[in-house]
């Protein structure tokens, strides 16, 4: 029996589990490496006494906060939810936190964000925004020795950090194939920022998918977002100052797409009569709003908790860190309610 108000200590929690000290040691630091019901006892008993691992103590002994930092570029951006879901939960399984860091509104240089990440608060880093700088990437890898790196859903064509994806490539042609099966031979696009690597993907793959169509694409038919609900209600704006118009339109993103859909209900067009739109992302508003819209599928919480296993087995050493060929996920064409064959 303990004390009252006793401080509760490791043998307090081996004596209720009925195993070792050692074994309660290895269950709370490497719960993997121990039976299911041996771990299951060592963690009944050490809630049972309220025993609480040191982790500043841990920290010390092995020089690891315990932290994972996760850099994103718009934290306020519903796409994000299911991704940092997936890291958040793969990582709490290896008894890992997560420091979140909201990269769209720094008012410093960027190099405030590497140090502060590399100033022994965290172990590694998951960037789901591939904006930051090859340059100052690989500046800080050979200077201060630039913590474990690996890039989630965005990535950086330049550099040797590891990466998961999906096929940026593979949904633009699937929108585009839909939409030419459906007997659209007017097809616009609404790109997102052009210095962004999945815009730079996505529009690839649209214009590849229009040629093999043998369609043309008129540069008017073209619009810029910043993936923003706002950018698509200007997107639509100006196409309907346009005198040809196209009678589909494929968005680089779905909040983009329905910013547009909303925009051209105001001004008295309705999708899918007089356009068609497909979106991507398949975000969780995306079945819900009226029309449903139909867009291009990605794995989000697939691609958060790939991303942060390949984190761990980096920072327990068991991965190469040779350069590596980027993981591609699948993507899949979801059909709903805003596209049709042409008025």
């Amino acid at each position: 029996m303990m004390e009252e108000g006793r401080t509760p200590k490791i043998v307090d929690v081996a004596r209720l589990a009925g195993v070792s000290t050692a074994t309660v040691s290895r269950t709370l630091s490497k719960p993997e490496t121990v039976a299911q019901k041996t771990r299951d006892a060592v963690l009944k008993a050490a809630k049972e006494s309220g025993y609480r691992v040191n982790l500043s103590a841990r920290s010390l002994r092995s020089r690891r906060t315990g932290v994972v930092g996760v850099l994103v570029p718009n934290l306020g951006n519903t796409f994000f939810s299911r991704i940092l879901a997936g890291i958040e939960s793969t990582l709490a399984r290896k008894g890992l936190s997560v420091l979140m860091v909201d990269t769209m509104h720094q008012t410093t240089k960027p190099e405030f964000i590497l140090d502060y990440l590399n100033d022994s608060r965290v172990d590694g880093i998951l960037s789901l925004d591939g904006s930051l700088s090859p340059t100052l990437l690989q500046a800080g890898q050979a200077t201060a020795g630039l913590l474990p790196t690996v890039f989630v859903c965005e990535w950086h064509d330049q550099g040797n950090h590891p990466s998961i994806r999906v096929d940026n490539l593979q949904g633009s042609a699937l929108a585009i194939d839909h939409l030419v099966a459906l007997g659209h031979t007017k097809i616009g696009l609404i790109n997102g920022p052009l210095d962004n690597v999945l815009s730079k993907a996505r529009l690839s793959g649209a214009l590849a998918a229009i040629k093999k169509a043998n369609l043309k694409i008129d540069d008017s038919w073209q619009f810029e977002s910043d993936f923003s609900l706002q950018s698509g209600v200007a997107a639509a704006d100006s196409l309907l100052t346009l005198q040809d118009r196209p009678t589909a339109l494929f968005c680089a993103n779905d909040e983009t797409a329905i910013g547009l859909i909303s925009q051209l209900h105001r001004r008295g067009f309705y999708v899918p009569k007089d356009f068609s739109v497909v979106g991507f992302d398949d975000i969780d508003i995306a079945r819900h709003y009226l029309p449903a819209l139909t867009t291009i599928w990605q794995p989000r919480m697939e691609l958060g908790e790939i991303g942060a296993q390949m984190l761990i087995e980096r920072l327990e050493n068991k991965a190469s860190h040779t350069p590596q060929p980027a993981k591609v996920l699948p993507v899949e064409l979801i059909i709903r309610e805003t596209t049709a064959k042409p008025a």
